[in-house]
């Protein structure tokens, strides 16, 4: 699960912050942030940037009630919790989906003068689920204009469907037309088209797109019972534009299990929005292809549930990992380095999910 990036174009008014220790995209090495503060049980980070302060978007139940914890740092090392989406799970998905105890994956993008929250409800292990959408005018808890608006149904998937809707992202396009991409297990990650006056799917463009997918071990192992099988394990979607290209990052393998999550982060890249998407040594993400580009290390397992912010003063990738000595998920953020048309990125070798 999963998910979102902000770029400048979309934030006319950003204050660019004076940040000289962050090395720039073009970096040679990426650098993995060191993280005080409120960084623990974020699950599914997705950043957006208004002025200059920061807000990380989470997975599930906030501390102290409701829904999508939200947290704020104005120098991207120091977090604090600043706030919740919802004080409670909207009452339409409590009809749609009433075993749904919490949300997740949100994503924060911005286009048509609004902030868009896009987010998933499902039950684990099931792909009976939908993406909804909330919006709000600004991000600033402190703002007279700060109310996030319930927005309803989006998107859906029913047992009869091939893919699992959830773990939405939304990406503008070279046009500023957004993209919705999603996906969990099944048949992979799919795309469609978004309407930019309603936050919906297109009605011009109904096609849903096929961007990535895992293939079947020549001996594959049986399905827990339940249970997609593990193979299908590919989530997390989330699209960036650069320099000509759209790169597609996924998480592959498993999440959510502790001492035994086994997600990594992969990549591959496009000329087209749509796909089709390769890796690095030309492979079709739809045939099982991605570049690595995060993998476990002895302190910190199972890293992401991926977004990207994309910045004038440099590109950072945000992520989950969970803590080698507890299990528990945490929030990781690295500097992204740009070699030879590639994205990399580093994972702390420090820290603790207190």
């Amino acid at each position: 699960m999963s998910r979102s990036f902000r770029t400048d174009v979309m934030l006319a008014a950003v204050v660019i912050a004076a940040m000289v220790w962050l090395p720039d995209s073009r970096a040679q090495e990426a650098k993995a942030l060191h993280l005080t503060g409120d960084f623990a049980g974020t699950h599914d980070p997705s950043i957006g940037r208004e002025g200059n302060k920061y807000y990380v978007f989470a997975t599930g139940f906030a501390p102290g009630g409701g829904q999508f914890a939200i947290r704020c740092s104005d120098n991207l090392t120091e977090w604090k919790l600043c706030g919740r989406v919802f004080d409670e799970i909207p009452s339409w998905i409590h009809e749609a989906s009433p075993g749904t105890k919490e949300l997740w994956a949100p994503d924060i993008s911005y286009f048509n003068g609004r902030y868009h929250l896009y987010y998933a409800y499902s039950l684990f292990g099931v792909n009976t689920s939908g993406i909804a959408l909330a919006t709000n005018e600004t991000l600033d808890p402190q703002s007279p204009r700060y109310r996030w608006k319930d927005e309803g149904l989006v998107l859906r998937s029913t047992a009869t469907d091939d893919f699992n809707a959830i773990d939405p992202n939304i990406v503008l396009d070279s046009n500023g037309q957004p993209w919705l991409s999603l996906g969990s297990f099944w048949s992979g990650i799919k795309m469609r088209k978004i309407d930019p006056a309603t936050g919906k799917l297109s009605d011009t463009d109904t096609r849903t797109y096929a961007l990535a997918g895992r293939r079947p071990p020549e001996q594959p192992e049986p399905a827990k019972p339940g249970l997609p099988p593990d193979w299908q394990a590919i989530e997390a979607p989330f699209v960036v534009h650069h320099d000509g290209y759209y790169y597609l990052f996924v998480s592959f393998d498993l999440c959510c299990r502790g001492l035994k999550s086994s997600y990594r982060t992969m990549v591959g890249r496009s000329r087209q929005v749509t796909g089709p998407y390769v890796d690095r040594e030309g492979v079709p993400m739809l045939q099982g292809g991605g570049t690595s580009l995060l993998v476990g290390n002895q302190r910190w397992l199972g890293p992401g549930g991926e977004s990207v912010l994309q910045r004038t003063e440099g590109d950072l990738i945000v992520f989950h990992a969970y803590d080698a000595a507890t299990g528990k998920p945490a929030l990781q953020i690295s500097t992204l380095a740009w070699k030879d048309g590639w994205p990399h990125a580093a994972l702390a070798t420090t820290g603790e999910a207190k």
